[in-house]
């Protein structure tokens, strides 16, 4: 093999988590420009992360500099593949204790819009963006994630095709429905041996038949969410949604819960609040079917539109007629409705990581047209992503425990243990670790002390499961 050539070194602790990539990139230009992308994703947001942003340049006139255009030549021209990119990130993630994926861990399933104008632009399409709350002209991602109680990071993602990009429309062999992504992706998921209980996803995907029965015929188990009002066929005097299945189940208070037993949850600032859970009948749904319906409130009289889940899952109940224990064929071991409830709330972190890609590291700032460019800058946020939980664990002051469930003194999300409000204390002098040349933004001389800070901002904000 031929010995590469030296790159400038990315500054501090970035340069150690580059160089695992090396070996993927052929061209001394391609691991420079790995580098100054990851880099210039992680500095403080001063505007969007365009080529001229990331490479330190001046706004409109410092988009024709040397700086933007290589970085911009990097993202669309230069050749290299974002999927083995991703794949040796998930490799290194995958390979520290800290990081690795456990069986207790749930895998998201979701999709997000942003604007994006021109009809030029590869996956642009007048299409619903849940970010805007509307339909409008832009870009969907369906992605996946892996979450547990303390860490949660993105795995795959993939642009959603429009119809009108496929010469056959709807009808085209290479189009795909955004479920159909979903699973393909968590198969994808599965091939790179990530551990996990179950996939979870809210009611776009849950209300899909396809989409659960493709899961199930994948072997995987899951937890989703239905709508209320999703009607299905029953005799007249049956419950005909699960809003009506809820409403029949039997609840006195607090003293006489009748069907419903209580769920405590804990939230990140440590406070509890009791919840409450119990199985419901819906159809062929019900406590002893292939399909359990749980649902899941703070008030079981009330039933608040906010504060009630209605979810459907595969995984068999405890001493029920699937349970492997007893005689059953499910290939899932059993779960209480506590279980349930705790792998529904960690479909939460999906939130919270599109706060950190999209606000912080430029998710949506890219101004290129073409597919492959595209996809490389998505997995080129995700390395960032990567590379602050990976200084994070890496603080010699962190004391983080291994990956696992919280035990009962420990809270939901974030690393047990007080949070430093420090920068991150590196095992080198700060003098040791400078650029290798005058940078325009010195407080970037590190990004580990980014890396640490979004870390931070994000366990201190993350929300409950």
């Amino acid at each position: 093999m031929t010995k590469l050539k030296p790159v400038p070194p990315a500054p501090g602790a970035l340069e150690g988590y580059a160089a695992g990539f090396d070996d993927l990139f052929t061209q001394l230009g391609q691991r420079r420009g790995f580098r100054e992308y990851v880099t210039g994703l992680l500095t403080p947001r001063e505007r969007n992360k365009t080529a001229a942003a990331l490479a330190g340049a001046e706004p409109v006139a410092g988009s024709k500099s040397a700086a933007a255009q290589r970085v911009q030549y990097f993202l669309s021209e230069s050749c290299w593949d974002p999927e083995r990119v991703n794949a040796r990130r998930l490799e290194l993630l995958l390979a520290e204790a800290a990081t690795a994926p456990h069986p207790e861990g749930v895998l998201v399933i979701d999709d997000s819009g942003d604007r994006k104008d021109g009809r030029a632009t590869a996956h642009v399409g007048r299409q619903w963006l849940g970010r805007l709350g509307k339909t409008d002209n832009g870009i969907v991602t369906v992605s996946t994630l892996w979450a547990d109680e303390r860490i949660y990071y993105p795995l795959h993602a993939r642009p959603y095709t429009p119809a009108h990009h496929f010469a056959r429309g709807k009808s085209d062999p290479a189009f795909r429905t955004k479920w159909r992504i979903a699973v393909e992706l968590a198969v994808q998921a599965v091939a790179a041996e990530v551990a996990f209980r179950a996939v979870v996803a809210d009611c776009a995907y849950g209300d899909l038949d396809d989409f659960r029965g493709e899961l199930r015929r994948a072997g995987a188990g899951w937890v989703v969410a239905v709508r209320p009002k999703g009607g299905t066929w029953a005799y007249g005097p049956d419950a005909h949604t699960p809003r009506d299945a809820a409403g029949r189940l039997r609840w006195r208070g607090p003293e006489e819960p009748g069907d419903w037993q209580p769920v405590q949850r804990r939230f990140r600032d440590g406070h509890t609040e009791m919840w409450w859970a119990a199985e419901a009948s819906l159809g062929f749904w019900g406590p002893d079917g292939l399909t359990r319906l749980v649902v899941v409130t703070t008030d079981p009289a009330a039933l608040p539109d906010k504060a009630t889940w209605y979810l459907a899952t595969n995984l068999p109940r405890p001493g029920g007629p699937h349970d492997p224990a007893c005689g059953g064929h499910s290939p899932h071991p059993p779960a209480g409705l506590a279980e349930i409830v705790r792998l529904y709330g960690l479909r939460h972190w999906v939130e919270q990581g599109y706060k950190q890609v999209k606000n912080e590291l430029g998710w949506a700032d890219f101004q290129v047209r073409s597919d492959i460019a595209i996809r490389r800058h998505q997995s080129l946020v995700h390395c960032a992503f990567s590379f602050c939980w990976t200084t994070w664990f890496n603080d010699p002051t962190s004391g983080s425990a291994p990956p696992g469930l919280a035990s009962d003194t420990e809270l939901e999300r974030g690393r047990p243990g007080p949070i430093p409000s420090t920068a991150l204390r590196l095992t080198r002098p700060i003098g040791t670790q400078l650029a290798p040349h005058a940078t325009r933004r010195p407080q970037l001389a590190d990004p580990g002390h980014r890396a640490v800070t979004l870390v931070e901002s994000l366990v201190h904000r993350a929300p409950t499961t």
